[in-house]
């Protein structure tokens, strides 16, 4: 029998199969073995092979074999950075939630976030969250971050989930796809979803007032069937986003506004650091790409996985 994996714990998966019921799964024997190196080797989105099996009363499935990926979003953890994790995969679209302040979400997050999306061949929207408790400061921030993105060729939406601004808006964006909902603890993200569709209820929980992050209320990746013909993968809320599997002269690839200048820099393997005559260091010069893309670039280009205290706005 063939179903998606709904949701995944680590060592139980909740697997839809064509008829529209949910089963309990466990993987078969090695499988593990089959795939990647992974902290979950079968992923919410997974579209496998299991078959039914009753045990202690109960019916639930053995997954033998995972289909190939249409795509998926993988990152490396920051505390640990030889292990992987798959947050989801066979995505029609990557929202990230962000906030300006209360937690703030800071440029590197967003870039490694895009660059992941960009090498997968998966559309991401930015949702710029809690607009409502904005002072003048925190929207012009907004709107400079905002402008970036928005001149790079991503699709950026103010929305509010406390008062429902632009729900709609978002709602329109997701029929007939499944979207991944991402962000930091603490952006908002399942209050968001609960807007979406009030039907799911997700628990949510307040900021720390200490540290100004949010409490993961989320604990595992889990897929949704909205009533508006369309499907959402809530997934808990990460701090760190961590690069995987990128070679250097690779990267600059997945950041649209340098991969359209690269060609005209001297040399063809020019890494954009310290060669002269480079293309994409004059455009940071002329502030045709901006500052902090320029600096995620390099971040990413020494492998820094520090907790991204180093961060800058867009200048």
């Amino acid at each position: 029998m063939i179903g998606t994996v709904y949701k995944s714990t680590g060592s139980w998966y909740v697997v839809k199969a064509p008829t529209g019921v949910f089963y309990k799964c466990r993987a078969k024997g090695r499988l593990r073995l089959a795939n990647f190196k992974s902290t979950n080797p079968i992923a919410v989105g997974d579209l496998v092979d299991f078959e039914l099996e009753m045990k202690n009363d109960e019916m639930t499935g053995v997954i033998s074999l995972i289909h190939d990926r249409q795509n998926y979003i993988v990152r490396k953890s920051v505390n640990l950075s030889k292990q992987t994790h798959i947050i989801a995969s066979n995505i029609d679209q990557a929202i990230l939630i962000i906030t300006i302040n209360n937690p703030v979400t800071m440029t590197s997050f967003i870039d490694r976030f895009l660059v992941t999306a960009e090498a997968y061949h998966i559309e991401a929207i930015l949702l710029f969250n809690k607009i409502d408790s904005y002072d003048k400061q925190a929207q012009l921030e907004a709107d400079k971050l905002k402008m970036c993105y928005e001149n790079i060729g991503y699709q950026c939406l103010d929305v509010s989930a406390k008062n429902s601004i632009n729900i709609d808006k978002v709602k329109t964006l997701m029929i007939g796809k499944v979207s991944m909902f991402s962000g930091h603890s603490g952006v908002g993200k399942s209050t968001l979803v609960n807007v979406i569709d009030p039907n799911l209820n997700l628990r949510t929980a307040v900021i720390s007032e200490q540290h100004q992050q949010g409490q993961h209320t989320t604990t595992f990746a889990e897929m949704f069937d909205l009533e508006f013909d369309a499907q959402i993968i809530d997934t808990p809320g990460i701090r760190g986003f961590g690069i995987v599997d990128m070679e250097p002269d690779e990267i600059s690839d997945y950041f649209p506004e340098m991969q359209a200048l690269k060609s005209q820099c001297k040399f063809n393997n020019c890494l954009h650091k310290d060669e002269p005559h480079c293309a994409i260091k004059k455009a940071v010069q002329n502030a045709d790409i901006v500052e902090s893309r320029y600096h995620s670039y390099l971040q990413i280009l020494e492998r820094d996985q520090s907790n991204y205290r180093n961060d800058i706005w867009p200048s």
